[in-house]
């Protein structure tokens, strides 16, 4: 019987590099894959320089006026792309207490009258002026690039370490362009006099993977264990956290786990955390109960003798196996930011807001 995880494991990327080596990290991809669904990854082939850019622009980005914050808000953006103010959002009946910036990879709309409205979604991101935040538009690009290259990779890596050809998950990504992946830099700010420290409550991530750059060094991030205990997930400095979305979990049928987690607030006194996600998408149009992965019997049973969830505080993304994945994605954003879906997605923001307007987004 696997034992319950009460930290998360640290996997070396260097260790890809050599044919002995390789297997000691596809061997303990596994094992956080199956059993934890968090991992730190050390020594990630991502520029040292850049992520150190990305990490001292952070709070530049928040302390721009507010007028150049709302002029990239995201009521401007069908795409959910922009600024969003602090308070916006709640998740499980409770405020979250971040300041946010939705970014994404390059990529110019595709949609077209009459096709499905999910695939409006994807388009160009909303970037400060380059005279109010000089180098940040070309310095974030460039990172997330990096990025996006480590996490097919990545995919690559985890497709072996459940014993399949390391190109099959490309048959998720679109064919005939690009997949554009979303990112955020966010603030938790630390707050006085709150009756909750929610930064953002328990959730899953969708898509397949998020490779989280911790930004400063505050402790807050947690995730819950199979017993349904909350554990700390402290900034490791060089290292990415990488956590298994709901579309990857479902794909796998639940092979790779998705874990519920959360954010706290910083304490009283204390200065922001920021935090710098990266979050993998999947092809748009594709139904991922209509693609069946082949998985050996020896892999399997590795799941059936881990241990049985507990409590799970997060219910989110669970439409991945009757939907596209576009569609899910366009459910998370319209519940999540409903003012947005109002002004550009009306006959779907009546659907799941009969009553009008509420005063903030939910994504459950």
């Amino acid at each position: 019987m696997a034992s319950n995880f009460s930290s998360i494991p640290v996997l070396d990327y260097s260790l890809t590099k050599g044919s002995k080596t390789k297997q000691e990290f596809l061997s303990q991809l596994r094992h956080a894959l199956i059993n934890v669904g968090f991992l730190y990854l050390s020594n990630p082939p991502v520029a040292r320089e850049d992520v150190d850019a990305v990490i001292d622009y952070a709070p530049k980005l928040f302390d721009l006026p507010q007028e150049a914050k709302d002029k990239i808000s995201m009521l401007n953006s069908e795409c959910f792309f922009g600024y969003t103010k602090l308070g916006a959002e709640i998740t499980k009946g409770q405020t979250d207490q971040r300041e946010q910036f939705d970014l994404a990879t390059p990529y110019e709309s595709r949609w077209k009258p009459g096709e499905p409205e999910y695939l409006r979604l994807w388009g160009p991101a909303q970037w400060p002026d380059e005279d109010a935040l000089p180098g940040f538009k070309d310095t974030m690009l460039r990172y997330l690039a990096q990025v996006e290259a480590l996490s097919y990779e990545f995919i690559g890596l985890l497709a072996e370490a459940f014993s399949l050809s390391p190109d099959v998950m490309k048959g998720f990504y679109e064919q005939d362009g690009p997949t554009q992946h979303r990112a955020k830099v966010v603030k938790y700010p630390a707050l006085d006099n709150l009756s909750s420290n929610q930064g953002v409550g328990p959730h899953f991530d969708g898509g397949f993977l998020t490779f989280l750059l911790q930004a400063s060094p505050h402790l807050g991030l947690q995730v819950q264990n199979l017993s349904g205990e909350w554990i700390d997930a402290p900034p490791i400095p060089g290292t990415f956290v990488v956590n298994i979305g709901k579309a990857l979990e479902t794909v796998t049928y639940g092979l790779a786990r998705a874990t519920s987690h959360r954010v706290l607030s910083p304490p009283k006194g204390s200065t922001p955390r920021y935090s710098i996600p990266f979050f993998q998408n999947i092809a748009q149009r594709i139904s991922l109960k209509d693609i069946k992965l082949q998985f050996s019997p020896e892999i399997l049973k590795l799941a059936e003798q881990r241990t049985a969830n507990g409590k799970v505080d997060s219910v989110n993304y669970g439409e991945y196996g009757q939907l596209p994945s576009g569609q899910v994605g366009l459910i998370g954003r319209v519940k999540s930011h409903p003012d947005v879906a109002q002004r550009h997605y009306p006959d779907v923001f009546k659907q799941f807001f009969p009553h009008g307007l509420p005063a903030q987004g939910s994504a459950y």
